[in-house]
């Protein structure tokens, strides 16, 4: 991890597209800005998590059900 230390109005560029600036610092919370192209997504992390558990989720239930078929077909072929 990179560690940077930044004031308000500076920013950092991430790959000659993506800029995060500092908009304000009020006590211990920080506001950013972020520019990026629009095919990039940027989520918080939280919600990054809940989208990524329910990806992951979705995934199991898409197998099982492939196992069902699978089964069904082996059954019906019997």
């Amino acid at each position: 991890m990179l560690a940077l230390t930044r004031k308000k109005d500076e920013a950092i560029i991430i790959d000659g597209n993506i800029e995060i600036k500092i908009l304000d610092v009020q006590g211990d919370k920080v506001k950013i800005g972020i520019s990026a192209p629009k095919d990039v997504s940027i989520y918080r992390e939280e919600l990054y998590n809940l989208v990524k558990a329910s990806n992951e989720g979705a995934h199991e239930v898409t197998a099982t059900n492939k196992d069902v078929l699978t089964n069904l077909k082996t059954l019906i072929k019997k």
